[in-house]
């Protein structure tokens, strides 16, 4: 049986939230959750509600055990680039790209 979660246009950079999702790909649901929970990224809080998220929908079938669940396929993709100026010496301006994400996670059960 497989689960799938998503959170689209998360204010944090792809860059940086691969990171995360590469500490928890492959391990059990309550092993990404406990390694998350002491991950001192901003992108951890975003990708643990995620997986907990992915865990609720698991347990409103019948079918599935929540304990035998994996993260079977976690995937970042980038997400729209807000482009801002800020002003520089000179008359210039500086260009600012506040990037964001979409993060989903696959759960399977073993």
């Amino acid at each position: 049986m497989e689960v799938r979660a998503s959170v689209n246009y998360v204010r944090v950079s792809p860059r940086k939230a691969k990171l995360v999702v590469d500490l928890i790909r492959g391990k059990s649901a309550e092993d990404a959750l406990n390694i998350l929970s002491v991950t001192p990224k901003v992108s951890a809080k975003i990708v643990e509600k995620l997986v907990r998220s992915a865990v609720a929908n698991a347990s409103q079938d019948r079918n599935v055990d929540v304990d035998t669940l994996f993260i079977d396929t976690i995937y970042v993709n980038e997400g729209p680039t807000l482009k801002r100026f800020r002003p520089r010496a000179m008359g210039r301006a500086g260009k600012i790209r506040k990037r964001s994400s979409h993060i989903t996670v696959i759960l399977r059960e073993i």
